[in-house]
């Protein structure tokens, strides 16, 4: 059950004697919730085993369930440039999702994402914590409401606590912003510029924390 104060990811600790290839290695085979019936590959964290920023996602897309790997596509391509635009190295991040399978609804030929439940955040939070216990970033930033309430639960909100750094009773602080495909969607609208504008200054907080 979860509590008005913690995240999904800090109420299933795991193990405290494995190490991320171990972890990653377990999750492979992971039945916690239905999703793995239909997803191509469980879809793991990427990065350094040690990092200064770890980033959250929701979960993984079209591309990254065929592949195997996070955030290769249109929204992880424009993450790194906007990484590179906030002056943010890559190789100090790890970049993963709160659920590691691809939800989704069959439309012809093609697999339209579909949003995890609370259910399956839950299910998918032990991963999660390991991923955090193990890499120990010294911020974690959640890229949009799924990935928020993975790691803080319901006491916060993408549109009130954007930009904002919080504290965490059981793991690093984390810095709220969107999700990158967030701005996808907006690309034809006037306003995109600004709307991306705006994401690259949540990210450029990372340097001032770090700071």
């Amino acid at each position: 059950m979860l509590t008005s104060r913690k995240g999904p990811a800090f109420e299933t600790p795991g193990a405290e004697g494995d190490r991320l290839p171990d972890v990653m290695r377990d999750a492979k085979s992971c039945t916690r919730c239905d999703l793995y019936r239909n997803a191509t590959h469980l879809v793991f964290g990427e990065g350094p085993a040690r990092v200064k920023v770890l980033f959250v996602g929701e979960q993984p897309g079209d591309k990254e369930d065929l592949a195997g790997r996070p955030f290769i596509g249109p929204a992880g391509k424009l993450l790194d440039r906007c990484l590179e635009e906030a002056g943010i190295e890559r190789d100090i991040c790890y970049v993963t999702n709160a659920v590691k399978h691809f939800k989704f609804t069959p439309r012809g030929k093609r697999r339209i994402h579909a949003k995890p439940n609370a259910g399956e955040v839950q299910a998918c939070a032990w991963w999660l914590a390991a991923e955090l216990r193990l890499v120990k970033p010294k911020l974690a930033v959640a890229l949009g409401a799924t990935a928020l309430y993975a790691l803080l639960g319901r006491q916060a909100k993408v549109t009130r606590d954007r930009g904002t750094v919080m504290p965490s009773p059981d793991g690093p602080p984390v810095l709220v912003t969107i999700h990158p495909s967030a701005l996808l969607r907006t690309l034809d609208r006037p306003d995109a510029e600004r709307k991306r504008a705006r994401f690259v200054d949540d990210l450029r907080k990372i340097a001032e924390f770090l700071e």
